[in-house]
């Protein structure tokens, strides 16, 4: 079995998804692996990964208002060291994913037509997210 490892940076915006899909892609044909796993895993707990619609763009935005929904800012949190927005964020990335896993076949990610992988940002400002993405297989 071969691995690889590489970790992406991603530059997000307030409040948003950043599809990451063709650089998780460009690591697997980097691998050159024909069959195998892709573990991907977001270095933070303000942020996540999903794997959703890429069509419909009415989908991710009714995502961040039901995720807005679930766990509002004026809800009255304890911890809040780093603003209104800190524990929000981590709630929502609480209820989503740190990682995700997707099987390789063929040598391309196995995702179906109308999915793509986001990093979702749960804060206010713009961040600098790391991730790390691990391919193994032969």
């Amino acid at each position: 079995m071969k691995q690889l490892q590489r970790i992406l940076s991603v530059e997000t915006r307030p409040y948003s998804f950043h599809d990451i899909t063709e650089q998780v892609a460009a690591v697997v044909r980097e691998s050159a692996m024909t069959t195998g796993l892709c573990v991907v895993f977001v270095r933070h707990t303000s942020a996540s990964l999903v794997i959703q619609e890429n069509a419909d763009p009415a989908v991710l935005r009714d995502l961040e208002r039901w995720a807005r929904d679930m766990a509002p800012e004026s809800r009255r949190w304890e911890h809040d060291d780093e603003g209104p927005d800190d524990m929000p964020s981590h709630a929502r990335s609480a209820m989503t994913h740190t990682s995700e896993s997707i099987p390789i076949m063929q040598g391309k990610l196995a995702l179906g037509t109308w999915q793509g992988l986001y990093v979702w940002e749960h804060r206010r400002t713009p961040h600098r997210r790391s991730i790390v993405v691990h391919v193994f297989g032969e």
